[in-house]
C-alpha cells in the first residue's frame, strides 16, 4: 500500500533530481530519504530511480509515480489547509488593540460584522495607543494592532506588515467659527498624547509658530469641553469627532495634515484564518 510520506519523498526528489537536496528541504537525513524510496519500490514492486554516475534519474515507472505523487500531496497539503481554515473560522478568538476613537466608531460596526459573518469567533479588544499596542502584538499578546501614523512618524521596525485602511483628517478646534491656527499663534493649547503634540507642534511649525501646550488631556471629551470652556484652542482627528460632539466648539478641516490608519499584523504571511477574517470585517465597515 503506498504511505504519504514515502510519496512526498518521491516528489521532492523528482523536483530536485538529487537525494541531498530533497533531504533538506524535508529536513531527513539522506539515508532517511534513501530508506523511504526502498520501501516505496518494494511496495509498487517497481523499480523507480537509476544511478547515473555520483546521482540519479527516474525511471519512467518513476516519472510516472512522481507526477502522481506531486498531484496527491498537493491535493491533502490543500484539503489540510481549507480544514485548518474552517476550524479556525468555527471556533477559535481573535485579539485585537485599538486607540480610543476607532475603538468607539469603526470596530463596533467590524465586530457585529465579523460575528454574523463568523459566530464561533471570539474577540477580545483591549484600548491601547499605537506604541504599546505594537508592544502587544511584537509580543505575541495580541493579533492585530489599529495604530495611526502622520507623515513624519519614525517607520515601524521589521516584521510588522501594514494595511493601510484610510485617512482620518485632522480639525482645529476653536470656540469661534471661522478661525485659523495662525490667529491663534498667541493662543493657550490643548495637548493629547506625545505623538499627537509632536504632530501638533509640526503643523503649527509650518503655519509660522510654536503652539504654548499650558493643558495636556489625551480624551477627546475632556479636550472639547476645555476648548468650550475657552481654556485654550486644540486639534483633534476627525474620528474623535465621529465619537463625540460636544455643543459650543467650531470645527475646521486641516486639510494637508490627515493621520493614516493601519491594521497591523506581525511575521511572515499568510495571517491566521480569524485575524483574516477581522481584517476583512475592519475593511468592510469603513
Amino acid at each position: 500500500m503506498l504511505n504519504l510520506n514515502q510519496l512526498t519523498v518521491l516528489a521532492a526528489v523528482a523536483r530536485h533530481g538529487s537525494v541531498t537536496e530533497a533531504a533538506k528541504e524535508l529536513h531527513y537525513t539522506q539515508p532517511a530519504v534513501s530508506h523511504h524510496l526502498s520501501r516505496l519500490e518494494a511496495a509498487t514492486g517497481a523499480k523507480l530511480l537509476q544511478r547515473i554516475g555520483r546521482g540519479i534519474r527516474l525511471t519512467p515507472e518513476g516519472e510516472l509515480l512522481a507526477a502522481r505523487a506531486a498531484e496527491i500531496v498537493g491535493r491533502v497539503d490543500a484539503a489540510t489547509t481549507e480544514l485548518a481554515a474552517q476550524v479556525g473560522l468555527r471556533s477559535g478568538r481573535v485579539r485585537m488593540a485599538g486607540f480610543q476613537s476607532i475603538l468607539s466608531t469603526v470596530v463596533p460596526k467590524a465586530a457585529a460584522t465579523l460575528a454574523q459573518a463568523h459566530p464561533g469567533i471570539e474577540l477580545g479588544l483591549v484600548d491601547e495607543h499605537p506604541v504599546e499596542a505594537l508592544r502587544l502584538l511584537r509580543a505575541g499578546r495580541i493579533d492585530v494592532a489599529l495604530i495611526f501614523r502622520y507623515a513624519d512618524t519614525p517607520g515601524e521596525e521589521d516584521g510588522f506588515r501594514l494595511t493601510h485602511l484610510f485617512d482620518d483628517p485632522i480639525y482645529l478646534l476653536t470656540y469661534e467659527p471661522g478661525q485659523t491656527l495662525a490667529e491663534h499663534r498667541d493662543s493657550t493649547w490643548i495637548g493629547g498624547c506625545t505623538r499627537c503634540q509632536d504632530e501638533l507642534i509640526t503643523v503649527c511649525r509650518r503655519a509660522g509658530f510654536v503652539p504654548r501646550i499650558s493643558l495636556v488631556s489625551d480624551d477627546m471629551v475632556v479636550t472639547q469641553a476645555l476648548v468650550a470652556a475657552r481654556m485654550g484652542v486644540a486639534t483633534l482627528p476627525g474620528l474623535a469627532l465621529r465619537a463625540h460632539r460636544m455643543p459650543g466648539i467650531h470645527a475646521t478641516e486641516l486639510p494637508d495634515d490627515p493621520r493614516q490608519i493601519y491594521a497591523v499584523t506581525y511575521g511572515d504571511p499568510p495571517d491566521p484564518p480569524a485575524t483574516a477574517a477581522l481584517l476583512q470585517a475592519i475593511q468592510a465597515s469603513i
